[in-house]
């Protein structure tokens, strides 16, 4: 994994989005589209509004994935789908067919979310071949060493034969959606997003393979960590 270490947290979202553009347009010109997955977070949203500012971007050939989701109603403050519509979606031509939103809208119990995740696999594999594999997935992390929705101590983290799946409890309020451990190791490149001094613990031990955080057992060929000098101990 490469590393690179930045002054604040609006400099590891100037070069992500710098990475994010590059990524698109490479994957356009290689493969005719760009697919894509995002996480939540506060450095990510601004990430991603400057990214709605970039020239050049392929939006009629880009989709847009979510990595995970809280079960919650549509508008709920505590899904990740609004500010990503608020910082991007809103903002840019991306063609509505090509934002997938994880369809938790109206999950209430375990035979809704099984419906809820097979229809996700199957819009991933619609846009990305079958077994689906993304352009670029970013992550974050939590000062518990979780990464998606994959949280300690659930059973989503043995999930192996799916692609998409959701935790057995809830986690900080609310049960998940998430991309598994298998999606995330096909993705051509993972981009690491972490600032903020309360994940210093979580980023040391992510940065040495620590496998008994789920972060450090996500496997990519390819994969850059960004990350501010509050998260990286100074």
């Amino acid at each position: 994994m490469r590393v690179e270490i930045l002054p604040d947290a609006e400099a590891v979202a100037q070069r992500g989005v710098a990475e994010l553009a590059a990524a698109a347009r490479d994957a356009v010109a290689e493969r005719g589209r760009f697919a894509f997955a995002v996480s939540g977070g506060r450095t990510p949203w601004r990430m991603l509004a400057h990214l709605a500012d970039q020239p050049d971007v392929p939006w009629a050939r880009t989709h847009v994935f979510q990595v995970d989701e809280r079960v919650a109603p549509a508008g709920d403050p505590a899904r990740n789908w609004s500010p990503l519509e608020d910082a991007l979606l809103s903002r840019v031509p991306l063609p509505p067919a090509q934002a997938h939103a994880m369809p938790v809208d109206h999950c209430r119990g375990d035979a809704d979310l099984t419906a809820a995740v097979r229809s996700y696999a199957a819009a991933l594999a619609t846009a990305c071949g079958v077994p689906p594999v993304l352009d670029l997935i970013h992550l974050g992390l939590g000062h518990d060493g979780h990464t998606a929705s994959l949280v300690p101590g659930d059973a989503v983290l043995d999930v192996v034969e799916a692609d998409v799946a959701f935790t057995e409890t809830a986690y900080q309020g609310h049960r998940r959606v998430t991309l598994t451990f298998p999606m995330l190791a096909r993705a051509r490149r993972v981009l690491w997003i972490v600032t903020g001094a309360e994940k210093h613990d979580a980023l040391t031990r992510l940065r040495a393979g620590d496998p008994t955080i789920p972060a450090g057992r996500v496997r990519a060929s390819d994969a850059l960590l960004l990350a501010d000098r509050a998260a990286a101990g100074g």
